[in-house]
């Protein structure tokens, strides 16, 4: 695992004006992957609520913008939070604070920023909608913490970026009910899978540095604990459709991403972290793949 990192500085963030540079990667920029699994559940959700098209479209704009820079403000705090700890990791050891390519005021200054932004996109939805975007500001601020405390980072992670399946469901609906607590359990699942397979990358360092997560806790059972997490996914979903009385198109378009969860499962190598973070990112076509059973279940 020597050496590995998923830091990209080369292609368009090498040709940023030097002062920007380290703000991009900063916020991942150079990484959209985690944007679009911050997205995807907000979509489902969405898609969920059965808004007519041009309501569809404003707030799967107003989702697909607010992911973008949400995301890049969980990363900013979980950087500063981390950056000692990102030092003594191969993976994130070139992350701009670990490196001091840029100062804990900067990356403040650069967080308030995207937060406004942030409170912009926010203004837009719902008043119970934006109480609950609020109120997600706790799970932002806590996360980081959790790898200290608790061999289940992941799920707290879960928690938090599948935070959207929730707020995009009250968006679309205003309602809380028994399909925004299905919709936002499959969201959780799903992210616990996917960052458990993700966490596998520094497995070995965060062994070294005291760093807890479910991929050194369940270790050659993974792909075991995967498995259940990836099932109980499809039938929190398969719930959310029976709930919002979706047509029998979704039970069989339900088969594409379940199949492809199933690859990953069967795919899995804890020992290559480059397959590792193949699988972790195959995880859009999955969160796509729903989408478009949901779509179709609309029909």
């Amino acid at each position: 695992m020597t050496g590995h990192t998923d830091i990209v500085a080369t292609g368009w963030v090498a040709r940023l004006p030097p002062g920007l540079g380290p703000y991009a990667l900063l916020a991942r920029l150079d990484r959209p992957i985690g944007a679009w699994l911050l997205f995807l559940p907000g979509l489902w959700s969405i898609l969920l609520g059965r808004l007519p098209a041009g309501a569809t479209l404003r707030l799967l704009l107003l989702f697909g913008v607010g992911s973008v820079v949400m995301r890049a403000a969980g990363c900013v705090v979980n950087d500063i939070w981390d950056r000692d700890l990102d030092r003594r990791v191969t993976r994130t050891a070139g992350r701009p604070l670990a490196a001091g390519m840029l100062t804990v005021r900067q990356a403040l200054a650069f967080l308030a920023v995207l937060l406004l932004i942030g409170l912009a996109i926010l203004l837009q939805l719902n008043p119970r909608a934006q109480l609950l975007g609020a109120a997600s500001l706790v799970l932002v601020g806590l996360y980081p913490l959790a790898k200290r405390v608790t061999w289940w980072p992941q799920l707290v992670m879960g928690f938090t970026f599948g935070f959207g399946a929730p707020l995009g469901y009250v968006a679309a609906t205003g309602r809380v009910d028994a399909a925004f607590l299905a919709i936002y359990a499959a969201a959780i699942l799903w992210d616990l899978a996917f960052d458990t397979i993700y966490a596998h990358q520094d497995r070995e360092d965060d062994a070294l540095v005291g760093v807890r997560s479910t991929a050194r806790l369940f270790g050659t059972w993974t792909r075991p604990f995967l498995a259940l997490c990836d099932a109980a996914t499809i039938a929190a979903l398969a719930l959310a459709g029976a709930l919002a009385g979706l047509s029998p198109a979704f039970w069989a378009a339900l088969v594409l991403p379940a199949a492809l969860l199933a690859w990953q499962v069967w795919r899995l190598d804890i020992d290559d972290p480059a397959l590792c973070l193949r699988l972790f990112r195959a995880n859009r076509e999955v969160g796509l793949a729903v989408g478009l059973a949901i779509l179709l279940g609309r029909l």
